[in-house]
This record gives C-alpha cells, structure tokens and sequence, in this order.
C-alpha cells in the first residue's frame, strides 16, 4: 500500500479476533538478528516524524511512572525487562496483571517505554515504567464470571499508585456513572488521563467512554500523511490527536510475531508517552500544566483559527518536540485543567481528592470551544481533515514509506457478569 492510498482513507479493515497479516518478524522473544531489529525499528515511522532522538537528548521519560489499563501487560519481552512495575488485576480471573490475554495491553506498554531490546518496539519515552491494570473483555467472560466493576476499580487503583499518567486504550458505548466518579476522582488525585476516541467513525461516529468523558483526553488517529485516520471518531469532545495508523504491536497473545496495525489505541499510548516526556522534563508541574503545554505546542495548520477547536483534530497533533526543544507552550495557571477551565485543587501528585470523591473500596492501595469551518482544516482526498503542520517539532515531512495497515480493535465486547442476583450486560473493546 503507498503512502497515497494511506492518505486517501483505503485502508484495510481487520478485527480483532481474525487473523492478523502482514507479521514483521518471528520468534522476538528468543534473540533476534540484526536485520528484525532494523525492520520492527523502520515501521516506526512516527518516532522519525516526532524528531524522537532529538527529544531523547533532553528528555527520556525517566520517573514518570504511566498506569496501563488495559489486557495485561506482560514484562517478558525483550523490550520490557525492568519496565513493569507491581500492578494490580481486576478482572476476577485467572492470571494476574502479568498475563496478557490478548497481547493488546503489552502492545500499549511497549509504545510509551520500550525499550527496543532484541528487535522490539522503542518506546516514545524509553526510561519512563508502566503500572499494568488488567480489565476484561468478551473472550475472559466466557472462560469465567468476572468482576462487574473491573475499569472503575483501575481507575481509582491506579489514582491511588504513583502513577502520573493513566492510558486506556479501551472504549465503551455507554457512559457509566461509576466510570465517571473513579475519573474524577483520578483527576482530583492530580492524575493526567488518555483515552482512545474509538475506530468506529464510519460506523455511527457514537462517542466513546471515558474518552468523551469531559475530565479525560480524548485522542484521535492520524496516518503517516497527518491525514486523521478514517475510522476514528470526531466530535466536541475530541482533545487530541496522534500517530495512529500503520504501527507495530503484538499479532496475539503468543508473542511470536509483531504485525501493523491501525487504531486510536495507538494514538493513545504516544500521547501518553509525549506527556511523560513533558512530565520528566519538569517534575515540579502538575496535570494541568503538562496538559497546556500539549494542548499549546500541538501542530496545527497556519490558517486555523486562535482558539478553535477541531472536532476531527482537537487541539492538533501531539508535538512533544517543540516544547523540549524549542520551549513552545506555557504552563499557566497549575490549579485550572485547560480540559474544563474549572479549579482541580493543583491537580499534584498523591493530593486530596475533592470533597464528593471516594476512595476505593476493593482495589489495592498501589472543551467547549467550537470546531472551526471546513476552511481552517486542509482536506484528505476523501475529504476528511488534516493539518498541513507534520507531527515532526518543527517543519519538514515525515519519513515515507508504505505497507498494510490493520484496525486492531472495533470489537465490540459484551461482558455478562452476574452481579447481586441479576446479570449486567455491557459493551466494551479495545480502540
């Protein structure tokens, strides 16, 4: 596939569950040659495009600690040996956060602190750690009954770790009230959170929770041409976006073999990691700053509109680079989330929470603005939206090249639990 098809929306479609094509390599987890290391390296495309040894010279992600929430995450591979900290799962079942039952979670983790060992995947912030949150989906609740309220009890599990930055590469149609509640009070506990904006724009465009939740970063996809990703959903509540499109990650949960895949999952762990690389760099700032700062150095096109919001981009594209490098960005006011404009109490790390946030009680201890009008965005050649600004720090195009990009996720899970006397029904999957 050329970088034109690419840009023109053609992408190929797949599930997850079906077979995945187009596999890098065979047997990582053993040693690898020279030549898998320089081939899994060269379809991340978008470490190029972001100036990432650029920013490496300045910032690695080094103590900043990100929560995964995900399917498990597991620390055996080559490229996250001594990256997994002591996490917590969840879900009830068999195994323990360790235990990735579908190699998405891993995927995710390998993004934001890989460390490229043995032909793995770099991570966006290689020093940085990942705390592993395991949740359920379809596949582990027909194995066995799972816990009911598995993503809440994450969420304020990981509020209540040393975790800085919450990723959650998942989504649901449904904005749980109790979903709700555990994110603000994560927030109230100076927690800067991600989540994906969902792969099903051509299939309704319905938000996605907790990523249309208004205390969370909602984060688009983007390809290699910064031409947003057709599957990913846009709307008023759309933050952010990434690199979504064309990434390596695990095939399955046997990792053997890495495969490309597209989804705001993606897009979602390299806007986690570019929040790390901020945070590093300046560990006296809060959630709020760190948000500002991502929100002001974002690249946009030269004709977008002061203080318009772009329901397909956000605020634009992650550009942690022209922060590190160039100082671009201010961080302002550190009591005022520039998600809402309202008073989060400094939003520090291990602060308070506010008055009407409640602790867990089964986990460990561990924008408003209007989008702007079709003239202040470019046009992909289908006509949806992009920047004529590369994700790169500053001008330039990014590296080019072409193959077959797989939609990881878009399923929608239906986890049945029997939860005092009665059974819930609830749809999620991985973005």
């Amino acid at each position: 596939m050329t970088a034109g098809m690419i840009g023109s929306g053609r992408l190929r479609r797949v599930l997850l569950g079906t077979t995945a094509a187009t596999a890098l390599t065979a047997g990582l987890v053993g040693a690898a040659p020279a030549a898998v290391a320089a081939d899994v390296r060269s379809q991340q495309w978008y470490l190029d495009a972001m100036r990432a040894e650029e920013i490496w010279k300045k910032s690695t992600g080094k103590g900043i600690k990100v929560a995964v929430i995900d399917s498990g995450v597991n620390p055996n591979t080559p490229s996250l040996k001594g990256k997994v900290l002591k996490g917590w799962d969840a879900t009830g079942t068999r195994g323990d956060e360790t235990d990735d039952y579908t190699g998405h979670g891993t995927t995710m983790a390998e993004l934001i602190v890989g460390s490229g060992a043995n032909g793995g995947i770099r991570g966006l912030a290689p020093d940085a750690e990942v705390i592993p949150y395991r949740v359920s989906d379809t596949e582990r609740q027909h194995e066995q009954g799972i816990n009911a309220f598995d993503m809440e009890e994450s969420i304020k599990a990981a509020a209540n770790s040393d975790a800085r930055i919450i990723n959650i590469s998942w989504a649901s149609d449904y904005a749980n009230p109790s979903n709700k509640e555990a994110v603000e009070y994560a927030v109230a506990k100076g927690k800067l959170i991600f989540a994906g904006a969902g792969n099903n724009a051509k299939k309704g465009n319905k938000p996605q929770y907790p990523a249309a939740f208004p205390d969370v970063v909602a984060v688009a996809a983007i390809d290699r041409n910064s031409v947003v990703a057709d599957y990913s959903q846009h709307g008023e509540h759309i933050d952010l976006a990434a690199p979504g499109s064309d990434i390596p990650g695990w095939c399955d949960e046997k990792f053997e073999d890495y495969c490309t895949e597209g989804g705001t999952s993606n897009a979602t762990a390299i806007a986690s990691a570019s929040a790390a690389l901020i945070w590093s760099m300046h560990p006296d700032w809060t959630a709020n700053q760190v948000l500002r700062v991502m929100f002001e150095s974002a690249a946009r096109d030269d004709d977008w509109q002061p203080g318009s919001v772009s329901s397909y981009l956000g605020h634009g594209l992650v550009r942690p680079n022209a922060h590190i490098s160039r100082n671009v960005g201010k961080p302002g006011d550190p009591n005022i989330s520039p998600l809402t404009n309202k008073r989060t109490d400094g939003g520090a790390p291990g602060s308070t929470p506010s008055p009407g946030t409640s602790a867990p009680s089964a986990a460990p201890s561990s924008a408003g603005s209007p989008a702007p009008s079709a003239s202040d965005l470019t046009q992909a050649p289908d006509g949806r939206p992009t920047s004529d600004a590369v994700v790169a720090g500053s001008s330039g195009s990014a590296e080019d090249g072409g193959r077959t990009g797989l939609v990881i996720g878009a399923v929608a899970a239906v986890a049945v639990v029997a939860v005092v006397g009665f059974v819930l029904v609830r749809r999620r999957h991985t973005t």
